[in-house]
Formats: C-alpha cells, sequence, structure tokens
C-alpha cells in the first residue's frame, strides 16, 4: 500500500488558568473563530468548538503527522497570544497547564458532537468539576485484570 489512511478523532477539553470566567460572549466568537483556523492550519479540521467562559470543548480530526500534545501546544500558545491582544480582554490571559483528550470512536462522533453543541445549557445543571469526573469516568474504562 502506497498511501496511509488514518481517521482518529480526538475530543479535547481545556480551561482558563485558575478557571477564571474570562471567554465572556463578546469575545467568545473571536476565539472560536480563531480556533478553528488554528486546528486548520495544523491539518487537524475542527468538527465543533464550543464551551463556557472557563473552559474550552473542541472535537478535531488529528492528522496523521501530528501528536494530541503538540496540536494542543500550539492551539493554546497562539490562543493565549491572540486573546492578549484582543482589544475587549480587560485582563492577562492565560490557560490552565494541560488539558483531557479523548479518543472518539466514528459511530460515537455524532454523540460528542451534540454533547459539545449544548455546552452552556450542559453547564447549568453540572459544573466543570461534575463534568470532568463523568466524562473521565465514561471515556476511561477499567482496563486492570480482575483480581479476585
Amino acid at each position: 500500500m502506497s498511501h496511509s489512511l488514518s481517521c482518529v478523532i480526538i475530543h479535547v477539553v481545556w480551561g482558563t488558568k485558575f478557571r477564571k470566567n474570562l471567554i465572556e460572549p463578546l469575545i467568545e466568537k473571536d476565539l472560536h473563530a480563531f480556533l478553528y483556523e488554528e486546528f486548520k492550519k495544523l491539518k487537524c479540521p475542527a468538527i465543533i468548538i464550543n464551551g463556557i467562559p472557563d473552559h474550552v470543548h473542541c472535537l478535531f480530526r488529528l492528522d496523521r503527522n501530528q501528536s494530541v500534545g503538540a496540536v494542543m501546544r500550539q492551539v493554546k500558545g497562539s490562543s493565549a497570544f491572540y486573546l492578549n491582544q484582543h482589544p475587549l480582554m480587560e485582563e492577562k490571559f492565560q490557560w490552565q497547564e494541560g488539558y483531557a483528550a479523548f479518543s472518539v470512536s466514528q459511530r460515537n462522533a455524532i454523540h460528542v458532537y451534540n454533547y459539545i453543541k449544548v455546552q452552556k445549557e450542559h453547564h447549568r445543571i453540572q459544573n466543570f468539576d461534575e463534568e470532568f469526573e463523568e466524562l473521565n469516568s465514561s471515556l476511561n474504562p477499567d482496563f486492570s485484570e480482575d483480581t479476585e
């Protein structure tokens, strides 16, 4: 086979430093547009981006020549720089260290897409810590051997 085929879909979540509510509605639209362009530049097109004032969710296709870590370093670094230049950003902007990334099967991609789409409604009933714990437990099955 002379060509390589890859379809790796990633759901990534990252937050503002100290979970400060810095992504205000007037900034959010610009940030999301910027993020779509950054993922596109990296040949990792974003399928959907959404979030609330203290964190962002993105579903994207990972290019076969990229790593999740390299993509997120670039996206977080360039977007923090962008936000610090934004005329409506009233204080220094920083992302928290790290991110959470989960692989998504093609079959489940539509469910994750819909989940990201309704983030604002979702967070009226569940905070970020509860959401992260739920994501972590539902998307990280225990593969350890049964010791009993």
